[in-house]
C-alpha cells in the first residue's frame, strides 16, 4: 500500500489558473493560500486511491460458527461525484451472512471509506463495497444499501434540495432468497 500524500502540489498552479478563469484575483488576500489548501484538500478527499483491501482488513477475519445476519447500519460517508467533482454524502448499510468466518466490525466502515474517498458514482461505490466484503469473507450473502444526497443535483442543474438517491447491491442469499432480503430491509428501516 502506498502512503497517502499530504498534498498534490502539482494542483496548485492549476487552481491558481482556475481562480483567474472564473474572474477572481489569486493574489487577493483571501485567496493567496487557496491553491495550497485545495491541493491538500484533494489529497485527503481522494485518499481511497492509496488504500487497498488487504491492508484495511489487516487479518481481522475470525473463524466463527455464527450463521445469523451481521448488520452494520448508518455508516456515514462523504464522496465526490466524478462528473462534477461536487460532494455527495449519506449513509451505507452493510449486511452479510457468515460462512464460518466474521470480519472485525470496524473494518466495514473502513471499507466504505476506502471506496468513498475516490471520485465516484454512487452506483459503483455500492457494488464495490459489496464485492469487497464478499472477497474478504466469501459469506453466504452480502447486502449493501447506500442512501445519499448529491450536491450536483442540489446546487446546480435540476436544483432539487430534498432528493435522495438509494442504491443497492445484493449478492448470494440476499439476491436469491426474498425472505433474507426482506429481513435485511426491515432491519435497516
Amino acid at each position: 500500500m502506498s502512503t497517502q500524500p499530504d498534498s498534490y502540489p502539482e494542483l496548485e498552479p492549476l487552481v491558481r489558473e482556475m481562480l483567474t478563469v472564473v474572474g477572481e484575483d489569486p493574489d487577493r488576500e483571501g485567496l493567496l493560500r487557496t491553491p495550497t489548501r485545495v491541493a491538500k484538500s484533494m489529497a485527503y478527499l481522494t485518499h481511497g486511491y492509496e488504500q487497498d483491501l488487504s491492508t484495511i482488513v489487516n487479518g481481522a477475519v475470525f473463524h466463527e460458527e455464527a450463521d445469523d445476519m451481521v448488520l452494520v447500519k448508518d455508516i456515514e460517508f462523504y464522496s465526490m461525484c466524478e462528473h462534477h467533482m461536487l460532494p455527495f454524502y449519506g449513509r451505507v448499510h452493510i449486511g452479510y451472512l457468515p460462512n464460518k468466518s466474521i470480519l472485525g466490525l470496524s473494518k466495514l466502515p473502513r471499507i466504505v471509506e476506502m471506496f468513498a474517498r475516490r471520485l465516484q458514482v454512487q452506483e459503483r461505490m455500492t457494488t464495490q463495497i459489496a464485492e469487497a466484503v464478499h472477497q474478504v469473507l466469501a459469506p453466504k450473502g452480502v447486502a449493501v444499501v447506500a442512501e445519499a444526497a448529491h450536491l450536483c443535483m442540489m446546487m446546480r442543474g435540476v436544483a432539487k434540495q430534498a432528493s435522495e438517491t438509494t442504491t443497492s447491491c445484493m449478492l448470494g442469499a440476499f439476491r436469491k432468497e426474498s425472505m433474507t432480503r426482506s429481513e435485511f430491509f426491515s432491519l435497516i428501516r
